[in-house]
């Protein structure tokens, strides 16, 4: 069941902002930055600023420790399984120009059209 917190202003203003450059709800970045703070508590040997780093492709997840590998799974595993702002505009787009969005199950290119059946 869900708890309510109260949060200062300035802290939820910082929430709001990096949760939509993660593309993440509220409370999902409110999560993923009480797991970092947990993580990091726990090693004093972890630097998320490489996992971030990992992240946008600017290091190698090998260079990583092991702690840093896990954060680096779960944050990577979560940004694949959801769409980008700019994905879900594309495929709107295609759509209403009656463009290909997909592949069915056999491998054939899926069409949709915006108009209301």
């Amino acid at each position: 069941m869900g708890q309510s917190v109260k949060l200062a202003d300035d802290i939820m203003e910082m929430v709001r902002q990096e949760s939509g450059l993660q593309s993440r709800s509220v409370a999902g970045q409110i999560t993923h930055w009480l797991k970092i703070g947990r993580a990091i508590e726990q090693s004093s040997a972890f630097d998320y600023s490489r996992v971030r780093a990992a992240l946008n492709g600017a290091v190698s997840p090998d260079t990583l420790t092991d702690e840093e590998q896990e954060i680096w799974a779960a944050d990577f595993a979560e940004q694949m399984t959801r769409p980008s702002d700019g994905e879900i505009t594309a495929f709107e787009t295609r759509k209403i120009l009656g463009q290909g969005v997909g592949l069915s199950d056999e491998g054939t290119l899926v069409y949709q059209s915006s108009a209301k059946e």
